[in-house]
């Protein structure tokens, strides 16, 4: 039987071979991860150091590559930024800003995938320098916090879980293990020396400590963001990204189909599923919100604005996080009108 991902999407499998864990994926000091470097094909393109190209018009810019002269926009997050889902890099949310939706600026892509907060900033605070003068950051994130929030205590550190946290654990752990063999103990004296790893409880916290949990450390890091564009004269904004389940109940039929693959693959229902209600979302909201306010920083929840602007059957999703061409469109000009950007 033929996939549905092959048949409706068939550039999520040239993302999933090169640009997820299973793939091509570069592990680097500070930041954990980061895409492939110098990679191009006819769907994505990244330059020498990882970010994606931004294009318009054959003329293509990046964070590690070209860069424009004078002013520019920048629109920062995780893989919904980097644009995980578009079928090139011309049908990026910061290409379509470029090109369509506010093209009088520059767009330069920031997104990394599978980020947290943290590494959000860190992602920003490191490459900051190769940029020309920004103007404008629009921060469009939230999901990632708040799914890695329900991974239990031990996990979760001073700034939060991040993806591959168990597998980056149990290599720190074994790395040690080695050392102290090639101290010469034998396998029984170093795990003795190592100790046994402490009691760790699985429990899932309840779903009132997941949303504050995200809540407190995307406003903390947020706050350092307010630092950094109140340093460069720039106008910061942080926009919580659309989410399938916060955006309506019932699916496009083409969504429909993606995500019941999807689900017999990896269960997103059982990972996530008490977080993946509309409910949920607006009460994330209204939290982000209250934070957002709090430290002075514009706050927009484009998941209402997406719900009253799609159709019903309009497919907009590849899987419940990613966009398609059509909605990597819809949600760009939705951003440009809800900032007053041209």
């Amino acid at each position: 039987m033929t996939s549905q991902r092959a048949l409706l999407t068939p550039q999520m499998l040239h993302y999933a071979k090169n640009f997820d864990d299973r793939g091509d994926v570069r592990w680097l000091p500070y930041l954990m991860h980061f895409h492939p470097a110098g990679y191009t094909s006819h769907v994505v393109s990244t330059d020498r150091i990882g970010f994606r190209v931004s294009e318009r018009s054959g003329q293509r810019i990046s964070v590690g590559g070209e860069v424009p002269v004078g002013p520019a926009r920048l629109i920062a997050g995780s893989s919904t930024v980097f644009g995980i889902g578009a079928s090139s890099d011309a049908h990026t949310l910061a290409s379509l800003l470029w090109t369509k939706h506010a093209p009088s600026t520059p767009w330069l892509n920031f997104g990394g995938r599978s980020f947290n907060s943290a590494q959000e900033m860190l992602l920003f605070s490191l490459y900051r320098h190769l940029v020309p003068q920004i103007d404008e950051i629009v921060l469009f994130s939230g999901f990632n916090n708040l799914g890695l929030a329900r991974l239990p205590q031990h996990l979760q550190g001073d700034q939060g879980a991040f993806f591959n946290g168990h597998e980056y654990a149990a290599q720190v752990r074994a790395a040690r293990l080695s050392k102290l063999r090639d101290n010469g103990l034998s396998k029984r004296a170093a795990v003795k020396a190592l100790g046994e790893p402490p009691e760790q409880d699985y429990t899932p916290p309840t779903l009132d400590e997941q949303i504050e949990r995200a809540t407190e450390l995307t406003i903390r890091h947020l706050d350092n963001w307010r630092l950094f564009a109140a340093g460069l004269g720039a106008k910061l904004t942080f926009v919580l990204q659309p989410l399938a389940a916060w955006v309506r109940e019932r699916p496009a039929p083409e969504e429909h189909r993606l995500f019941t693959e999807l689900d017999a693959i990896a269960d997103f229902g059982r990972a996530y599923g008490d977080i993946c209600t509309v409910d949920v979302g607006r009460r994330y909201a209204r939290a982000l919100s209250a934070g957002c306010e709090r430290i002075g920083v514009p706050f927009v929840d484009l998941n209402p604005v997406l719900t009253e602007a799609a159709h019903p059957s309009q497919w907009i999703f590849v899987d419940r996080i990613h966009f398609t061409d059509e909605g990597h469109d819809l949600v760009a000009g939705l951003l440009a009108d809800c900032l007053g950007l041209s």
